[in-house]
């Protein structure tokens, strides 16, 4: 397997890792600059040369998948008999540096409703490193034209249309998936935010509205859906910053991004 295929393979699979690059060769080494190996808990894919480069390389990337927040760092060899290392002998006589830079799942975002502010939002969101899941009711939202905004997106996006029940995607979601519900129709929003508080392996959950609709929802998610104030304050209502007005969907997508972006930086999921 390829070193792309791998770090592919890890991000569809929501698994950590870490790449691990020859940066610089002096002298004679196993593998030039630019080799490349991928570091995963279980498993590794490519080869950086070898010996005691590569077994320490290893260790220390996993080490770095069990951080709280790693960073990407340098890590220098000597190749030769006269240093002790940890995992044998190479004496090929030149020096490598390798780099090794963390792989993090990738965060998610779940957005329910591809209207005018959910595709702008849509937009904005895209050009994030995350899993951005539009879903949608109407087929027509979703048509591969009008999404064909986002076809140079830094995200992977992900389509469901969801014709009858749209709350049945929130099970499938990756975990930690911070969910939106910005749909058309308010007993969808409704059902969504219920859904939702039951949907134990969700991030943030949001919901676009008044206060008027927010009130009306919280008497029911308590009468109805027989949920406790502490359950139903994890959905955050208005969503986006309330010191930007504007109507304008545009503006609005803006706002509700920002105010997301905040709630990464935050919490760290």
């Amino acid at each position: 397997m390829t070193w792309i295929a791998a770090v592919a393979r890890l991000r569809a699979r929501r698994e950590p890792g870490v790449l691990v690059t020859v940066a610089t060769v002096r002298g004679h080494a196993p593998r030039d600059a630019g080799a490349k190996l991928v570091v995963g808990r279980t498993g590794a894919w490519g080869s950086i040369g070898g010996g005691n480069v590569e077994a320490v390389a290893i260790d220390r990337a996993r080490e770095l998948i069990d951080a709280s927040d790693p960073k990407p760092e340098l890590m220098d060899f000597a190749l030769n008999d006269k240093v002790t290392n940890q995992h044998g002998v190479q004496c090929c006589g030149g020096t490598v540096s390798v780099l090794l830079e963390p792989l993090p799942v990738v965060r998610a975002v779940a957005v329910f409703g591809v209207g005018h502010v959910g595709l702008e939002l849509a937009r904005i969101l895209a050009r994030q490193d995350l899993d951005l899941h539009l879903v949608d009711s109407r087929a027509e939202l979703l048509a591969e034209e009008r999404l064909g905004v986002l076809a140079d997106s830094v995200a992977q996006v992900h389509v469901h249309h969801t014709p009858l029940l749209p709350e049945e995607v929130l099970a499938e979601l990756p975990p930690g998936t911070h969910v939106l519900i910005m749909t058309h129709d308010h007993a969808e929003d409704a059902a969504l935010c219920d859904a939702a508080l039951r949907t134990g392996h969700l991030g943030s959950i949001g919901l676009i509205g008044s206060a008027a609709k927010w009130t009306r929802f919280r008497k029911r998610l308590s009468t109805e859906g027989g949920h406790d104030d502490a359950v139903i304050d994890r959905i955050k209502t208005p969503i986006g910053l309330s010191d930007i007005n504007g109507k304008e969907p545009a503006t609005i997508a803006v706002s509700v991004a920002a105010d997301l972006l905040r709630t990464f930086e935050s919490t760290g999921d």
